[in-house]
């Protein structure tokens, strides 16, 4: 038989009686919850999940029924989640791991967390291959040939060796040469394969040594740079003499086979190359920021050496380098616009590269004008981005390319201008830095390769010798005889 309820005053004075404990229990007041730390905040949590003796006995006081006890071994063996509060910062800051290892939103949270600090993320560069052959050869045995290859090839700078015979590569093929020359006109075929392959092989081996030598002039001043305390002569992966003789063998080796396989003005620009590299930017490095204007100079030269290979190749003279560079009808300008071309590359590149690692030069004491001037590091960078708005129309003026070029290299060099703009605006801050360095790293390449799509008269061949054309005809016979009478004379001057 049920039960009657407990009379009101009943329950009321067990209410009461409830209420009394818990005012007389002692009160433990919280710390803030923006002063806890983690594990402050985790115990309160979890003793919240757990319902206490004395709240439990003032709600099930008031029921009227009896207390059901199927849900007790629920609560009892229920295990409150411990969920942390603190900030990404301090979360990462507890599993110290490399910036490689993290997930893709936590590297982003820590650049971003490090920008807030006042680090400045620009400084993050791409992997130096020197660096990384240079761990290659590191891992290998001692005297072993993969070591030996390694170490020579980090002295070369492979990456920018590369570049250096890309440089050059590419005004050869764009030189306009004749439509009509034949190997029975001329001593050698036009663009002969293996003169480009005595230009690609003589010009890497120039760079080779003189990387090596700017390398063997300043270990002292790599140790002191995280960029290039990797080195095979700061880590002494090789002895001074070895990579003395090594420079030395590369560039003889060089220049002879320029001298050889192409022409003595290419020969002697390959030379000059190493000179101004090795002999005079490197040790102006620390004495004045204009090393930079020279280093300009040094990076411009490659292109030259590819059109003066050309030149060479269809000159109708005597082949000297009056006539390779400074033709008295105008066709050297397309080499010198080449050049110009390189020679303002470097500018928004080198400033946007230097600036993020502008307190190591300092502390190296290499004067560069991303500590020295930083306004002025954003000017220069900003003026020679502009100029590769006329450079690229000088070369369809000049008849290197065809006015199209003009309108398709418009939108990369406003791509460049706009990076400068705003790496001049910010003066290197807000990732403006990395971002003209970035763009410049496309921006040649893009250019290159319209260039040469869009070469003078290319397409033009290339439809007439796929489709035909009623109206081409053969040369006359009187510019035959002409052009057989001036190689006839040619070969007779030369003999």
């Amino acid at each position: 038989m049920m039960r009657p309820p407990p009379p009101l005053r009943v329950v009321a004075r067990a209410e009461f009686r409830s209420l009394t404990s818990l005012s007389t229990a002692p009160v433990r007041r919280s710390s803030p919850r923006w002063l806890s730390t983690t594990a402050a905040l985790r115990a309160p949590r979890g003793a919240a999940l757990a319902p206490s003796s004395a709240s439990a006995g003032f709600f099930l006081s008031n029921r009227v029924f009896e207390r059901s006890a199927c849900l007790d071994s629920l609560i009892t063996n229920h295990r409150p989640r411990t969920t942390s509060t603190a900030p990404p910062s301090a979360a990462m800051s507890q599993t110290p791991q490399s910036l490689s290892e993290l997930p893709p939103h936590r590297r982003r949270q820590a650049r971003k967390q490090a920008m807030e600090n006042g680090a400045s993320s620009d400084g993050t560069l791409p992997a130096n291959a020197s660096s990384t052959l240079t761990n290659v050869a590191a891992s290998q045995p001692a005297h072993s040939a993969r070591r030996v290859f390694s170490t020579l090839l980090s002295l070369s700078k492979p990456r920018l060796t590369v570049l250096v015979v890309l440089t050059a590569m590419a005004p050869y093929a764009l030189y306009p040469v004749p439509e009509m020359l034949t190997p029975s006109m001329t001593e050698t075929p036009s663009l002969s394969p293996l003169t480009l392959l005595f230009l690609t092989t003589g010009t890497a081996l120039c760079s080779a040594s003189a990387n090596t030598f700017n390398m063997l002039y300043e270990p002292l001043t790599d140790a002191k740079m995280s960029r290039t305390r990797n080195r095979p002569l700061v880590r002494k992966l090789i002895s001074t003499r070895a990579a003395i003789a090594f420079a030395v063998l590369a560039g003889a080796t060089g220049v002879g086979a320029l001298y050889f396989g192409v022409n003595p003005t290419v020969s002697f620009l390959g030379l000059s190359n190493i000179v101004l590299y090795a002999g005079i930017y490197t040790p102006l490095k620390a004495v004045t920021a204009f090393n930079t204007w020279v280093g300009a100079v040094v990076g411009g030269i490659p292109p030259l050496m590819g059109w003066a290979a050309a030149a060479g190749e269809a000159a109708t003279n005597d082949g000297s380098w009056r006539e390779l560079l400074f033709a008295s009808d105008g066709s050297s300008i397309g080499g010198w616009l080449m050049a110009s071309l390189l020679f303002a590359w470097q500018f928004p590149h080198f400033m946007a590269l230097s600036w993020g690692i502008r307190e190591e030069y300092k502390a190296a004491g290499l004067r560069m004008l991303a500590w020295t001037n930083p306004a002025r590091n954003a000017r220069v960078a900003l003026r020679y981005s502009i100029a590769f708005i006329p450079i690229c129309l000088g070369l369809c003026a000049a008849g290197v390319t065809e006015w199209s070029f003009a309108a398709t290299s418009m939108p990369v060099n406003l791509w460049l201008v706009r990076e400068a703009v705003r790496f001049w605006r910010l003066e290197g801050h807000g990732g403006s830095a990395r971002g003209l360095f970035w763009a410049s790293v496309w921006h040649l390449p893009a250019v290159m390769i319209l260039a040469l799509l869009h070469k003078k008269g290319m397409w033009s061949r290339a439809w007439r010798s796929a489709f035909g054309d009623e109206e081409e005809g053969v040369w006359e016979d009187e510019e035959h005889e002409e052009m057989a009478s001036m190689t006839a004379a040619n070969v007779a001057a030369k003999r």
